[in-house]
């Protein structure tokens, strides 16, 4: 009466527990096996719908209370220090890069049952995180290593025809790709893709076509580049957006960090703004019906900003749980100093309907944790 199947959606692996119901059947071969009275007959046919009835009421209530109830957390979910000495005078504080930093500029990806987050860090390259729920991570191994600075806001896409992750990476102020066969395994660098630029983010649209989004350094103007392939550029780029409206100059202009959304047909680019560094910097978004532009910034920016007790949430990128609730993994400063000081944070975003997005950064505060594991009557994935 009762069977659960795996099944596969959207890479995600699910088991789906459906009733096999035929009550027709089960009360005809009741009838044959054994032989009973007519009115018993009427009765035990009863009875078997009752108990069918009481069963379903009473699974579908306990996976309610499974996925609603569930756990909470609270921000930060992650949280690493690190002290970046300069190499010529062994100094903390000789620039900006230096001294006392926290990872940042987080990109997730799930794969094959767990969560995998690359963020920023030392500056000579990417460690990854592992996680099964967004808000427990566990530490693993370094991915890719650089003799050279800068080595910034990494992006991982997972291509399904080849089985392969590719990596594209900021290093010194330009773009290139590195690929593995696993997500914790070393990245072998195979090429440069754009020069003075930063920030890659690498989009399949619905059609197969993909589209690498970076961001032009030191302008800060984010482009689109239409590719081939996942690692040959097809044509020009196209200009985007720049830093244009008051909120996003309000340090230093820029725009950047890209990261698209595709929701009913429309392209939902997500970009932060304000100095990096600052209690100001904030989550906006762009939509446009075109990959490639024109973009339109939505008048409410910025839509994940600086709160009582929040500062500088910003360079975001977006993954679901096995609800299908949208969450964006972002970073935020951990006090009110310039610096780069900053924590791993995790909230909901979420499209109303008439297809505005909507998010508020918290810490510190409990919240309703991303479903990860769905309960039915003793059957769980």
């Amino acid at each position: 009466m009762y069977r659960c199947t795996s099944v596969q959606h959207k890479n995600i692996n699910e088991k789906r527990c459906e009733f096999n119901i035929n009550v027709y059947f089960y009360y005809q071969q009741i009838n044959s096996d054994m032989k009973f009275p007519d009115k018993l007959k009427v009765t035990s046919f009863y009875i078997w719908l009752c108990i069918l009835f009481l069963s379903i009421l009473f699974i579908l209530t306990s996976s309610k209370e499974n996925v609603e109830a569930g756990e909470t957390y609270s921000n930060p979910v992650l949280v690493e220090t690190i002290h970046i000495r300069d190499e010529n005078t062994g100094k903390r504080h000789v620039n900006q890069f230096t001294g006392v930093m926290g990872i940042g500029d987080p990109t997730v990806i799930f794969y094959k049952g767990k969560y995998f987050l690359y963020p920023t860090g030392d500056n000579r390259g990417y460690d990854v995180y592992i996680s099964s729920d967004l808000v427990h991570w566990k530490k693993g191994p370094r991915i890719f290593r650089t003799e050279e600075r800068g080595a910034w806001a990494p992006d991982v896409f997972y291509d399904e025809k080849s089985s392969k992750l590719y990596l594209y990476y900021t290093v010194n102020r330009r773009i290139g790709v590195a690929v593995s066969d696993n997500p914790d395994d070393t990245f072998t660098d195979l090429k440069t893709l754009v020069n003075g630029a930063i920030d890659a983010h690498m989009f399949k649209d619905d059609n197969g076509k993909y589209y690498l989004y970076y961001v032009k350094f030191p302008a800060f103007i984010i482009y689109v580049q239409p590719m081939e392939s996942l690692t040959k550029k097809l044509g020009k780029p196209v200009k985007l957006i720049y830093p244009s409206e008051d909120w996003e100059k309000k340090h230093t202009p820029l725009t950047e960090a890209p990261w698209i959304l595709k929701h009913n047909g429309v392209y939902y680019l997500l970009y932060s703004a304000s100095g990096a560094n600052t209690m100001e910097y904030a989550i906006g978004y762009a939509t446009a019906t075109n990959p490639l532009g024109p973009f339109t910034k939505y008048p409410g920016n910025p839509v994940i900003k600086k709160e009582d007790g929040i500062y500088g949430p910003g360079h975001a990128s977006v993954t679901t749980d096995l609800d299908g609730t949208l969450w964006i993994v972002y970073h935020q400063q951990k006090g009110r100093n310039i610096g780069w000081d900053r924590i791993i944070c995790i909230d909901r975003i979420w499209f109303d309907d008439k297809g505005v997005l909507h998010g508020k950064a918290t810490r510190g505060t409990p919240q309703s944790s991303p479903v990860t594991e769905i309960s039915l009557s003793g059957y769980s994935r």
